[in-house]
Parts: C-alpha cells; structure tokens; sequence
C-alpha cells in the first residue's frame, strides 16, 4: 500500500507569450505555436529558483495533511537546474520543513525525468519499512538558450510528493523504466545553455521511450489504456504528449487535466510532477491514473496509481493553491524583464 500521502505544487506567477519571444527574433509566431502548441510559458521571479520552488511546493503538501517532521526521514530533489553545482537543494528543502537533522537527502539529475526517479526510490525506502516517510520533488527553472528553439517552452516550476503507507490518498501499485544512451539533450559543466540533437528529440528519444516504459507498465498489469481515469506524459511541448497518448490508445479526455504545457510550458523535471498534481486536484476516490515520464539521455518511468478514500477524508486539498488556481493567477512580462529575470543580461 505504498502511496501518496500529501502533495504540493508551486508555479510563478510571472508569463512571457510565446509571440513575444518570437517578436524579439523575427520569428513567425503562429508557426511555432501551431507546431509546439504553446502560448505562455511560466518564469521565476529574480529570487526564485529550484530550492525556493521546492520548499514552497514542500510546504503546500504539509498543510495540506500535517505530517510529523520527525517522520519525515528522506528528501531527494530532482532537477536540472539545482541552484549550486556543489551543496544540496535536498537540505534546505529538508531544514525548511523541519525534518533535519535525522534525515537522509539527495538531489537527483535525469534531465527531465529526476523527479519521478526520486519518486521510485522514495517507494522503495517506504515499502522496505526503512522510514515512515520520504519527501520526493521535481522542480526546475529550465534553461534556454536566447533565440534557441527551446526558448519558446522552456518554463519554471515543480511539485512535490510525500511517499508512505499510512492511508495514502493514492496508492502507486506498480513502476517500471526504460533506459538508453541516447544523446537528444545535454549540457556540460559550466555551460549556461544546453544544447540539443534535434533528430533525436522525436522517435528514438522521446517516443522510444515513453512507449517503451508505458506498453512495460501496461504488460505488467494486465492493464488497457480505457482501464485508466487519467494518464499524463512528459510534456516538452503540447504535441508530444498528444501523439504518444494517442498511439498508445489513450483519449483526450484522459489527458485532458494533466495536459499544462500549453499555458505553463515545459517545466522539465517538474512537467510530470504536475501534471499529476493537476489530476490530483480533481481526482476522485477509485480514479485510475497512468504516468510516464521522460528524461533526455533517455529514459521513462511508469507508474500505475489508484485514488483512494484517503483523498476525502484524510486531506484537505484546499490549505494549498491548486495548480489550475496558480495556473490563472498570472502577470505578463516583455522580453526585456523576462531576459532580467532569467539572468540573460550580464552586467
């Protein structure tokens, strides 16, 4: 009965429209929108980052169901954009909600899939009877390079999930993941920007892999996309998650709470991560939900989850801002704040 046992989510309130980065490079913004399916993306304000993303979403989960700090024995954070190369973002997340000093803490990296990763070895600590409960969260505030393709959706955010077996409001009943070298997305250390190997993106990266992961998790199961409530897939863009979901045999409807990129952008590790947050939001108990991540590199992660009565009855899903409230609570910003905001002005 390893499960969800509280959860919390954080967006900025801050948006730039995709037509304004395309205005600043004379692009055809009604191209890259068709083609991406993305409007707005979210961007941090100048003190935010990852470590603040984290502990506000950390926070949101906790008033949400108090749980003893003292029993809170694991934080793991994953991003690609932790806010030191060398000194933890697992820590302050751990110090801000009071669970330290007795405490194991990680950060993970897997481009955009660190968050589910924390996720499975969060169940594993809990289901070994190791803790009571482990803290896992995906969050980022994902770089693109000025002008790049991956500018347009490169977006700011994260959720976080406490892990245990004591009446969790979803029970995750099974994962799996498929894994390759595959070279889509990397950046080196010291670099600001990543670079990417467009012919990889689609069919031997994101697609290879998140119908790898998912027709695994199916087969395990026993399962058919129609046994599912809701499913949600990594979101690079709008179209990505659509297409896979469709050749899966998923419908729109199944997706559709769980589908943020078109108003949030791609939040990288924490794309996923809220995506169920979304679906959480709205769940009701017996409601079956099908994830799948996906991490440049490459891999996926699975995961089949159950609603449970919990979710009434044990939470108070309204002590924390939900992620369709975050979502509508925004202040449009020109490219020449945005590009302060994200540090892309040196002085």
């Amino acid at each position: 009965m390893v499960g969800i046992i509280t959860y919390g989510a954080y967006i900025p309130r801050f948006r730039i429209k995709v037509e304004e980065i395309a205005r600043v490079w004379g692009a055809n913004a009604a191209e890259i929108t068709g083609g991406l399916g993305v409007l707005e993306k979210a961007v941090p304000d100048y003190d935010e980052n990852t470590a603040t993303f984290s502990v506000e979403a950390a926070r949101s989960a906790l008033r949400r169901r108090p749980v003893d700090p003292a029993d809170i024995k694991a934080v793991y954070v994953g991003s690609e954009s932790h806010p030191y190369a060398v000194k933890p973002t697992a820590v302050t997340v751990g110090e801000a909600i009071g669970a330290t000093p007795v405490m194991t803490a990680a950060d993970y990296e897997f481009a955009c899939k660190a968050g589910t990763a924390a996720i499975q070895t969060a169940m594993g600590l809990v289901s070994s009877g190791m803790m009571k409960y482990a803290v896992a969260i995906g969050a980022d505030t994902a770089q693109g390079a000025p002008g790049d393709a991956l500018e347009y959706t490169a977006a700011a955010g994260g959720a976080a999930y406490v892990i245990g077996n004591d009446d969790p409001i979803a029970v995750i009943h099974d994962t799996c993941s498929y894994s390759s070298d595959t070279p889509d997305f990397w950046r080196r250390e010291g670099e600001d920007y990543p670079r990417h190997g467009g012919r990889f993106s689609g069919d031997p990266g994101y697609f290879k892999h998140t119908l790898g992961a998912a027709k695994m998790m199916m087969e395990l199961r026993g399962t058919k996309p129609s046994d599912y409530t809701h499913a949600v897939f990594h979101q690079p863009n709008a179209k990505f998650p659509q297409k896979a979901s469709q050749m899966l045999g998923f419908t729109k409807e199944q997706i559709k709470a769980g589908l943020l990129a078109p108003t949030l952008g791609n939040t990288y590790s924490g794309a996923v991560p809220l995506g169920l947050a979304a679906i959480l939001d709205v769940a009701k108990p017996g409601d079956r939900i099908f994830v799948t991540s996906y991490g440049s590199g490459a891999g996926s992660d699975a995961f089949d989850i159950t609603v449970t009565d919990a979710i009434l009855n044990k939470i108070d899903r309204s002590q924390g801002p939900t992620v369709e409230k975050m979502l509508s609570t925004k202040k449009y910003l020109d490219y020449a704040v945005y590009a302060r905001h994200k540090g892309k002005i040196r002085m």
